[in-house]
């Protein structure tokens, strides 16, 4: 069966500073990584970003020996400034969840979260 994506959400944060804008899209694949299972793709900057079983079972291990729920993906994430960045999070608790925060010069943060469609 052909992996079949489905664009769940498409949302943009604004600068009014410079009129840029940091686009998020979050897109469900029927098929994704290694085994073929469903998963979420986001789409930021240029980059993607792929929670799929085998990536978020390592993440959620990393976070449990951390000892947090909130697990920064910070090879993923866009943190070069204090006042404007691109945020990933594994969301370790039932359900897993994707959470993606976004922040300009001119904006306070907003976050999202997308419920993965599986449990490690």
């Amino acid at each position: 069966m052909a992996n079949e994506k489905t664009t769940i959400d498409e949302w943009s944060v604004r600068d009014l500073e410079d009129g840029s804008s940091l686009t998020i899209t979050v897109v469900s694949c029927t098929e994704l990584g290694n085994k073929s299972l469903p998963g979420l793709q986001i789409y930021s900057m240029g980059n993607i970003i792929n929670y799929e079983p085998l990536h978020v079972e390592r993440w959620a291990y990393q976070a449990s020996k951390a000892g947090v729920t909130d697990y920064l993906l910070e090879d993923h994430s866009w943190m070069y400034y204090q006042d404007q960045f691109v945020k990933f999070y594994l969301v370790n608790e039932s359900p897993l969840k994707a959470r993606v925060s976004v922040k300009t010069r001119s904006s306070k943060v907003i976050t999202k979260d997308y419920e993965l469609p599986f449990e490690v």
